[in-house]
């Protein structure tokens, strides 16, 4: 008897996660202490301070942010940096922060949402999730028709999504598929 069709594409999958996991495990081992998500009483230990890679040479990869293919993410930057193997910059490109940040350390794409309504209730799309803080979930989202964010110094609701443009969005939802590391630096 010949196996079934689903059969095939079951093993497929499990090949895939299997190679994503490996990738990403590769990733993080090879990640540099500072940036590695340790934890003392439950609060994320960062030991060196980074640059957040701005100004002028915006575009140049911040040292120390890891290797391998990754998300980039400078928390004082409000700047991604989408790497590729060889530690080559594919893209990069501002954001801006929900107001509940992630702390520095190394996370993995868990889970991505095509469209849905956000916390502060604009319509958003593509949703890549890395984490959450005291039940907040923290990923990247461009808004629908590139409405502008609700300003998060005056909104009384939390707000973990980093924001970007809606062309950004579409090249941050092919590179992060699920486990994809996403290195948060300060």
């Amino acid at each position: 008897m010949a196996p079934s069709s689903a059969g095939y594409v079951t093993a497929l999958t499990a090949a895939a996660l299997a190679t994503v996991g490996f990738l990403g495990y590769q990733a993080y081992a090879t990640t540099p202490a500072h940036l590695t998500k340790a934890r003392t009483n439950g609060t994320p230990a960062v030991t060196t301070p980074q640059s957040p890679g701005g100004g002028r040479n915006a575009a140049l990869l911040p040292p120390g942010s890891g290797t391998g293919a990754r998300v980039v993410y400078s928390l004082r930057g409000h700047r991604v940096w989408l790497v590729g193997l060889g530690d080559k910059v594919i893209r990069t490109f501002e954001v801006t922060p929900g107001n509940i940040a992630p702390a520095p350390g190394v996370y993995a794409v868990t889970s991505r949402s095509n469209a849905v309504t956000g916390s502060d209730g604009t319509p958003i799309e593509h949703v890549v999730r890395f984490t959450d803080v005291d039940g907040v979930a923290i990923g990247f989202s461009a808004a629908v028709r590139d409405a502008a964010p609700a300003d998060s110094t005056t909104t009384t609701v939390r707000t973990g999504g980093i924001r970007e443009s809606r062309a950004d969005g579409d090249v941050m939802w092919t590179f992060a598929t699920i486990g994809a590391t996403v290195a948060v630096i300060p």
